[in-house]
């Protein structure tokens, strides 16, 4: 009888137990997102932040306007978790511009030449926001919409669920093109984004984020010291307007080669052609695929004097390495941090640039019934040595 009590009450205790866990793993579920107010622009449009957590300690916070990544933390060697991509505290800052700072941009990231191109027959006119050429969707891309939104969470990750529509004729783009982007934070440190198009009429597409990143910590100052490796044997050359020429070169033997990881302060200063035409590193490399559209590690970076680690996956063809050649320390930015040259980089997963006036390029068209789909992920560790 007493054995039998002992082992009702034992089994009533873990069941306790059991229930008080489940509510704190259901607690901590729904505390892996939370929304608050970002401000209002100037327009009158009000923006929400998004802020995504992990058990681990890291956090992302994502606006509704522009999808932007305002802030991202992550650990250092010692378990000090620093903010690791340059932001404002207000929205107006992002609805202005400033570089695309975080952004999701399109309908087609990066540039096109003359801000025209042809599709079946029919030539688009765009409008022309870098210099005569179109970049990053236009003078009002995807940037600066205030995206609908959804988030969710689980026991084991974070999601955020931004949709937006570009109508017909939005910066000289055809086709109505529905859009969502999603966010998700693994308890593996891993920002995954998802991003989705369909349309009514052939149209071209290129998503990607714009992310500046500086592992020592946004405010931190000089990127010179990261350690990069790029997972490519190619890349394709431009001209003094940053368009790509068309070839498809080698990078052995140029500054450009990452693939063995190097300081990128060491060859930025180089009297390269290619470095001169982009004053640094602003470049689009061939990611070496096994498959093509197969998700592979397109470039790790590494910051000895944090430990912080930065691998980035997907499955686009290229990957835009930009050493943040044309910060100029006119942007202050959270805290009060001003942004000076290449105090941050970008590593924008992509379709090459100018792709619809390059035949030979992976084609960018997305057409009627057919589904733009891709993956990014961005993975978070740290080590007080580079393996």
């Amino acid at each position: 009888m007493v054995a039998s009590m002992k082992s009702r009450i034992q089994a009533f205790l873990l069941t306790l137990v059991l229930n008080i866990s489940g509510i704190s793993i259901a607690q901590e579920a729904l505390e892996r997102v939370s929304v608050q107010p970002f401000g209002t622009l100037q327009d009158g449009r009000n923006v929400q932040l998004f802020t995504l957590v992990n058990e681990q300690g890291m956090s992302v916070r994502i606006l509704d306007l522009g999808g932007i990544i305002v802030g991202l933390t992550a650990a250092d060697f010692d378990g000090n978790f620093v903010d690791v991509t340059t932001g404002f505290d207000n929205p107006q800052p992002y609805a202005n511009g400033a570089g695309f700072m975080g952004a999701i941009v399109g309908r087609f990231a990066n540039r096109i030449a003359n801000g025209k191109f042809s599709l079946d027959g029919t030539q688009y006119s765009l409008a022309q926001n870098n210099g005569d050429n179109a970049i990053h969707g236009g003078l009002v891309g995807f940037d600066k919409k205030v995206w609908e939104s959804e988030f969710f969470s689980n026991s084991n990750e974070a999601q955020l669920v931004l949709k937006t529509v570009s109508e017909d004729g939005e910066e000289g783009y055809p086709g109505r093109v529905e859009v969502s982007v999603v966010y998700k934070l693994t308890d593996q440190n891993q920002l995954s984004i998802d991003y989705y198009a369909t349309t009514d009429k052939a149209t071209v597409i290129n998503l990607t984020n714009h992310a500046y990143f500086n592992l020592d910590g946004h405010d931190s100052g000089s990127i010179s010291n990261h350690e990069i490796m790029i997972n490519a044997n190619r890349y394709t050359p431009i001209d003094n307007e940053s368009i790509p020429t068309g070839e498809i070169a080698e990078v052995a033997n140029t500054p450009l080669d990452f693939r063995a990881a190097k300081l990128i302060g060491k060859d930025i200063e180089s009297s390269h052609q290619q470095i001169q035409f982009g004053s640094g590193f602003d470049h689009n490399f061939i990611i070496n695929h096994d498959e093509p559209g197969q998700m592979t590690l397109a470039a790790s970076v590494y910051s000895s004097k944090s430990g912080r680690i930065m691998n980035v996956y997907t499955d686009q063809p290229g990957i835009q390495f930009y050493t943040g050649n044309f910060l100029n320390g006119q942007l202050v930015g959270k805290a009060g941090a001003v942004y000076g040259r290449r105090s941050a980089f970008c590593l924008e997963t992509q379709h090459y640039p100018d792709s619809p006036n390059k035949p030979g390029f992976p084609s960018t068209i997305l057409r009627p019934g057919d589904q733009y789909e891709t993956r990014t992920i961005f993975e978070f560790s740290s080590s007080s040595i580079q393996d």
